[in-house]
């Protein structure tokens, strides 16, 4: 790296302001994205209620921003393009800060590597416009403009052509263009965003999402269902908890709503979308009882606090933050998650009956196969399913049909061939307050394949995993029982030396509390080496070096570490997996029935240890759909 001649020394200079400010874009616009980020940043600090964005060939030749926000008077158009000029913060105070943007930066780095013009106009006051391209500025003119700001940016990256080549495809750009305006769509509901791909001369609409009205949960909810999906928002719980002047609110989908990849967990500190370790980590160790570690939870969660207890300056991006004191925030949201998960009981996604549906539905019969059509001809249209419009007979009609229809000689004896009881008789529902409870779960009907209960609901089915459903209320009642009488710890005849570096084993201690509450005992043992005196009995013989550097790895990647209780609690897993009713165990009507009480009664029983569903609900009217019936 060391390219000068020996015999010369080095001479310091001062860099001309184009070369400072092609250098400060490339720390805050590193692709097309980046500048959507910027300029919608600005729009919503202006106080817009619309915003519309144009993007061409990914970004790389047009982004034009619109809002109707305050505007800018024409003498303060110069200004706006001067680096660390800005409208936000006065720079008594670094930490108070309520806006998206307060550096200044973003318009003249974005000047110094593209062709920029900025239209605005300020209620009461005349349209202006200024260009600038790789870094000069033109004069301020009038121009036609009823209200608000329009910034478009041309041939992004044109003065520092060598960035062009590390761009991705358009396709790749405008896909991480409609993440950042979704990720600010998130963030404020009130505001109506439009993401328009206008390349080659068409204009189609990649995204749109109005203004959100009502409370805070409502337009949430609202916005998510438009962004998200609606299967999101079906299938997530609300989440509203404070402690210490930290107030943490949004939605959190439940573990059989789980994903492959974190891509679907937005979170937001005072209102700026992040993407913070410490806060990945917390939600990581809510969930970490209820997913296996291949399956993310899909979560949008909103902290709100004193700007003064978490620093946004240490990011060029400003996408991640540093906060006062994070063991409270981290407390927070575990606690919080695990609350509303706790409280959500048995309950197990819609996606679940959905999927099942899907793979019931009767395919085309193999006589309707239609001819291949001819070279050119329109394809035909799908043939639909033909619908039966049928009554459901009364109770009485039931009844006599039920006693017309004598079993079948031989029926009897080809029953015993196959794996399947029925229960006779409907188990009365017990009394609560004068009436009887209702059975979310209903009562058991039969027992299919030794291993799956079927049960009727008032309005549908039930089908239970008897194996998955016991193994998790198996797991619950260990994890009850550990929480009263503690981690029990194995004190070693022997204290295991760990040598480790000094930080090392200062991030440790920092942590020993911990640590001893689930068993495992460290003390400093001089320099850089940690004594274990104690490891937790139910995981047996440990190797405490290769535990120790498993715990500070998760310190190192999530800023916290919860693998000790994650390794007792794979234990309990285990112990509840060979202590639960096995598959292939038949079982009589009573123990169905009180698998299923109990199951309404213990809170996750909805998913099994790995989070899986236990249980699959079908709704009458979906089955009937099935069968053509209406």
């Amino acid at each position: 790296m060391n390219t000068h001649s020996p015999n010369m020394r080095p001479v310091i200079r001062q860099l001309d302001d184009s070369a400072i400010n092609r250098i400060a874009a490339g720390e805050v616009v590193e692709r097309p994205a980046s500048a959507v980020k910027e300029l919608l940043e600005n729009a919503i600090d202006a106080g817009a209620r619309r915003v519309t964005v144009e993007v061409a060939d990914g970004g790389k030749t047009l982004i034009r921003v619109t809002d109707d926000g305050c505007g800018m008077a024409p003498d303060e158009l110069s200004l706006a393009l001067s680096r660390h000029a800005t409208s936000k913060i006065d720079g008594s105070d670094l930490l108070n800060i309520h806006s998206f943007g307060f550096r200044g930066e973003a318009l003249p780095s974005l000047g110094a590597v593209g062709r920029l013009t900025i239209q605005s106009r300020a209620p009461g006051g005349e349209a202006a416009e200024l260009s600038v391209a790789g870094g000069q500025a033109g004069a301020v003119k009038p121009c036609a403009l009823n209200a608000g700001t329009v910034v478009t940016l041309r041939d992004l990256f044109h003065a520092t052509p060598a960035r062009l080549k590390f761009l991705r495809s358009d396709r790749a750009e405008m896909m991480a263009i409609s993440e950042v305006v979704k990720r600010l769509a998130m963030a404020e509901p009130s505001v109506g965003f439009t993401l328009r791909d206008v390349s080659e001369g068409r204009d189609r609409v990649s995204f749109r999402a109005d203004p959100a009205t009502g409370d805070l949960f409502d337009a949430l909810r609202a916005r998510m269902a438009q962004v998200m999906g609606a299967e999101f928002t079906d299938n997530a719980l609300g989440v509203d908890a404070e402690r210490e002047g930290i107030r943490l609110t949004g939605l959190a989908a439940l573990p059989t709503y789980s994903r492959g990849s974190s891509t679907a967990q937005h979170l937001f500190v005072n209102g700026r979308p992040v993407r913070d370790k410490l806060l990945m980590g917390a939600l990581r160790g809510a969930y970490a009882d209820y997913l296996s570690r291949e399956r993310h939870p899909a979560v949008a969660l909103f902290v709100d606090c004193d700007p003064h207890k978490v620093d946004v300056n240490v990011h060029p991006a400003k996408s991640e933050v540093r906060f006062r004191e994070p063991g409270i925030v981290r407390g927070l949201i575990v606690s919080a998650l695990r609350h509303a998960l706790a409280e959500a009981g048995h309950r197990a996604s819609t996606t679940v009956a959905g999927a099942t549906l899907g793979a019931m539905r009767p395919e085309a019969p193999a006589g309707a196969m239609r001819s291949e059509a001819p070279l050119g001809a329109p394809p035909e249209a799908p043939s639909q399913p033909r619908v039966y419009q049928m009554e459901r007979p009364s109770a009485g009609a039931r009844q006599a049909a039920y006693r017309a229809q004598a079993p079948a000689p031989g029926f009897a004896e080809m029953a015993g061939a196959y794996s399947a009881r029925v229960v006779e008789d409907m188990p009365e529902a017990p009394e609560h307050g004068g009436r009887p409870r209702p059975l979310p779960l209903g009562a058991a009907r039969g027992q299919v394949h030794e291993n799956y209960i079927v049960a009727q609901t008032a309005d549908g089915m039930v089908i239970v995993d008897q194996h998955a459903a016991h193994e998790r209320l198996v797991y619950e009642k260990l994890k009850r029982q550990m929480a009263e009488n503690g981690v029990a710890a194995q004190a070693l005849l022997i204290p295991e030396i760990v040598e480790l570096s000094a930080d090392d084993v200062s991030r440790l201690m920092e942590i020993s509390d911990d640590l001893s509450r689930m068993g495992l005992t460290i003390e400093p043992f001089g320099g850089g080496a940690l004594a274990v005196r104690e490891t937790p009995a139910i995981l047996g013989e440990v190797n405490a070096k290769a535990l120790l550097h498993d715990v500070l790895d998760e310190l190192s990647d999530f800023g916290s570490s919860q693998l000790v209780q994650e390794r007792i609690e794979a234990i309990l897993s285990r112990v509840a997996c060979h202590g639960s009713v096995r598959s292939g165990r038949r079982m009589r009507a009573e123990e169905m029935n009180a698998l299923l009480r109990e199951m309404e009664a213990t809170p996750h029983s909805g998913q099994c240890n790995h989070g899986r569903p236990t249980y699959v609900e079908l709704k009458l009217a979906d089955i009937e759909r099935l069968f053509g019936r209406t």
